[in-house]
């Protein structure tokens, strides 16, 4: 994303898309890679404490990582423990340990696979799915509030940030 000679550099932009922008020196580089990771950093605590309270509001025991297992098996995107461990990433114990916490407070059921009877999914009850909708609304009404102050060409510059950072 490169700025045109008839548009103004934008600000914050790296100097490697702004055409005819001089290269940081290697110390403002590195200022400025501290600066990213510092606000990475904050960023990251502040997701943790979102999920932290997103749990809060689906039960009172419930941890973060219990909740971010609930919502894998709730939006169908992890319905078994092995996809569940791949999409978040963590161990099998912590997994069924969460599972087992789900169950027991009526927000996950085993049931048997309807495409292989021999093989059990896993799948959010009614409450689980009301619960997480609150929580998440709450969620998107927080994050809505701060990016609505945001214009558009900012929010869509952030998302290519965003977009490119994760490849």
């Amino acid at each position: 994303m490169s700025a045109s000679p008839d548009e103004p550099a934008r600000e914050g932009a790296p100097a490697a898309d702004i055409e005819g922008a001089e290269p940081l020196a290697p110390a403002e580089l590195d200022q400025a890679i501290s600066r990213v990771e510092h606000e990475l950093g904050r960023l990251f605590a502040r997701i943790r404490v979102s999920w932290r309270e997103a749990a809060q509001t689906v039960h009172p025991d419930l941890q973060p990582l219990g909740y971010q297992v609930l919502t894998s098996i709730a939006t169908g995107k992890a319905t078994s423990a092995g996809a569940i461990i791949e999409r978040l990433q963590t161990d099998k114990s912590a997994v069924s340990r969460h599972v087992r916490q789900l169950e027991q407070l009526g927000l996950v059921e085993s049931v048997p696979d309807p495409d292989d009877r021999r093989a059990r999914v896993l799948v959010a009850t009614e409450l689980a799915q009301e619960r997480v909708a609150l929580a998440r609304s709450r969620y998107e009404e927080r994050l809505g509030e701060r990016l609505r102050r945001w214009s558009s060409e900012d929010l869509d510059h952030f998302a290519e940030l965003l977009a490119a950072f994760g490849d």
